[in-house]
């Protein structure tokens, strides 16, 4: 039988959009739009919160 991975859970700032990018306002020499990119701060641009810690259980007490 496989093995699932439950699936992490999703970043609360951003909603799962980590990355995106900004334009400036200004051109470039050959016309175009100067953009930057900016990644979510909460989660560095993963999309997903980091695991909570389980708690480790003593087996054979």
């Amino acid at each position: 039988m496989p093995q699932h991975t439950p699936p992490r859970p999703i970043c609360g700032h951003c909603d799962g959009f980590p990355t995106v990018t900004i334009t400036t306002g200004t051109r470039t020499p050959d016309g175009q739009r100067e953009t930057i990119t900016a990644n979510c701060p909460a989660c560095r641009g993963t999309a997903h919160t980091a695991p909570s810690a389980r708690a480790h259980t003593r087996i054979g007490a």
